[in-house]
């Protein structure tokens, strides 16, 4: 077995027994790295790139024009088979939203190219070889309804971006996953993890591309503090692939 190979199937038991053990998991970009490259990524610079022509979020309820996003969803049956389904809106019930909920958002879908690249069918297969096993039997599906997120949070010096403007929250999934695309010229953008009693479990800053976060939405509470620019007379935005499983 290759150094690549042996780095991955490590990577995979250390976030399963994180996710299994306290509910959500940190990856670091090097071991996202391995698990995708074991699972077909290929050109990652292309589809980042997607990121810089995205639609701006119009259903803002704070009235917010930091929020640019594209949508997509998917079947992922139990054996990893992968289908993109019609293009539908994205709903959340105000239980989890209370911002943004109790409406249905009908976002610009993703790109086809983007919706069958590579980089996007390894991320999905890692998630399902992650969440499919740790999902409890009464609760495992035969198909799982996966959601696919592109957010792209912009920071102005009068506006700072809010990646979870709806604040401490959970998605009313199964499992979810942030993944980091891109950071630039930005500051912030901790990520922390609370139980169902609010208290923190843990927090962490996505700062290189590939950095993830995993979360068992059951069991824990995630939200994202704001972000600001570095430099107030530059662009400044952060780039986030969110993925979510739930079972029907």
């Amino acid at each position: 077995m290759d150094q690549q190979a042996e780095t991955g199937s490590a990577a995979e038991a250390t976030l399963k027994q994180h996710l299994r053990e306290q509910g959500f998991a940190f990856a670091a970009a090097a071991q996202t790295g391995a698990l995708l490259g074991e699972a077909g990524l290929a050109d990652w610079q292309g589809f980042a790139a997607n990121w810089g022509d995205m639609p701006q979020d119009s259903y803002m309820a704070d009235g917010g024009r930091y929020r640019r996003r594209r949508f997509a969803a998917f079947a992922v049956s139990a054996a990893g088979d992968i289908t993109r389904k019609p293009h539908q809106p994205h709903y959340q019930s105000r239980d989890y939203n209370a911002l943004n909920g109790g409406i249905e958002r009908w976002f610009e879908p993703v790109a086809d190219a983007i919706a069958a690249h590579p980089a996007l069918l390894a991320t999905l297969r890692v998630c399902h070889g992650l969440f499919h096993p740790l999902t409890p039997d009464a609760v495992r599906p035969e198909s799982w309804h996966v959601e696919m997120h592109q957010f792209r949070i912009e920071a102005r010096p009068n506006e700072a971006g809010q990646p979870t403007p709806e604040g401490m929250h959970q998605d009313g999934v199964d499992w979810v996953l942030v993944m980091l695309v891109h950071r630039e010229n930005v500051l912030h953008g901790e990520t922390s993890i609370h139980d169902l009693q609010r208290r923190q479990l843990g927090g962490f800053t996505l700062t290189r591309p590939m950095d993830s976060a995993l979360v068992d939405d059951s069991r824990c509470f995630h939200g994202v503090t704001p972000v600001l620019p570095a430099d107030p007379s530059r662009p400044a935005w952060r780039d986030v692939l969110v993925v979510t499983f739930r079972h029907m």
